[in-house]
């Protein structure tokens, strides 16, 4: 046995963030790969050994980064949009900080690929762009207009130097919006639907709902981040679900998944907000990705973890919640 295959023969993975939304997802795919999978996180992973600790301390990130890895996926980050803008310099220590003392780590010890998930919010606000939807290509600059999408764009740029210079395999997977079963703890707009649908409330909606977002179910994302680790090419890949929904399908969608009324209190649209957001996932398509959830059926996955034991018929009151941003926000709000 070597070093560099592990007890099962597989790939030695580390998954970073592995105890959260998308980071559990990832590492059963992985396993299910064959993947030798070892997790850094602050919570224990249940099925994998894990390297407690945050990444920002410097003791972390050496004894999780061993000898004999093939690959890491860095999953790990603060991916709040008003987080970052409210605490720019922390968002900083860990998306960038610890980002670029994990590459080095790897450069040091042969890790041989460094899968980062990163972010639409990258490339900032594209406009109608020439097909009038805004649709977001890899070609696109990087031209973050928040804290949160500069410092993943920071990343991607540490990881172009790290590939160039020393021969990482170093591929870059920009999520859309991300949705499916575990998102409890997060406050996006599809499990604000689901809150909204166990107390019998509505949400708000700013402006007509016809915006366009892209959403991707946690099922779809996993597998691409898994198959990046095992052999994607260095570079970024844009990965989404291949269909935009407006606001108010999404409404539908978590109407039909929970059988709840969901009122909607549309309010006045908010300034800047992109009317349309479309993402070009040919690439990913190139390297064998196929999304295979659709919404009404990724979004029947999330209600099970919100359904409470009896469900109110709803009294019209109403959970506040900008659906416009919350449903992503296009290229300022998709979250990695």
């Amino acid at each position: 046995m070597s070093a560099a295959t592990g007890a099962a023969g597989g790939p030695r993975v580390l998954v970073t963030g592995a105890s959260g939304f998308v980071g559990r997802h990832v590492v059963r795919e992985l396993r299910a790969a064959g993947a030798v999978v070892s997790a850094v996180d602050r919570t224990e992973h249940p099925d994998v050994p894990t390297t407690l600790g945050d990444l920002r301390d410097a003791g972390v990130r050496e004894r999780s980064v061993v000898p004999g890895l093939d690959a890491v996926v860095h999953l790990a980050a603060i991916t709040s949009v008003l987080g970052s803008v409210e605490q720019p310099a922390e968002t900083t220590d860990l998306n960038v900080v610890a980002t670029a003392g994990l590459l080095e780590l790897c450069r040091e010890r042969g890790v041989g690929a460094f899968v980062l998930a990163s972010t639409n919010a990258v490339v900032g606000d594209v406009g109608a762009g020439a097909d009038g939807r805004g649709t977001i290509t890899e070609a696109l600059p990087l031209r973050p207009l928040t804290p949160y999408g500069a410092t993943k764009a920071a990343g991607e740029m540490l990881l172009s130097g790290y590939a160039g210079a020393f021969g990482l395999r170093a591929p870059v997977v920009r999520l859309t919006n991300v949705y499916g079963p575990g998102m409890r703890a997060k406050d996006s707009f599809v499990p604000r639907l689901m809150r909204a649908a166990a107390e019998g409330r509505g949400v708000v909606v700013y402006g007509d709902g016809e915006q366009r977002r892209d959403l991707v179910h946690v099922h779809d994302a996993a597998r691409a981040l898994a198959q990046a680790a095992l052999g994607w090419p260095s570079g970024p890949v844009i990965v989404g679900g291949a269909r935009s929904y407006t606001v108010n399908e999404m409404v539908a969608a978590a109407r039909e998944a929970t059988g709840a009324p969901i009122p909607v209190d549309h309010q006045p649209a908010r300034p800047g907000e992109m009317p349309a957001v479309v993402v070009d996932v040919s690439r990913a398509r190139s390297l064998g990705y196929a999304p295979s959830t659709a919404l009404a059926e990724g979004m029947a996955t999330v209600w099970p973890d919100f359904r409470p034991a009896g469900l109110d018929g709803g009294d019209g009151s109403r959970v506040d919640g900008g659906a416009a941003a919350g449903a992503g926000g296009g290229a300022r709000g998709d979250v990695a």
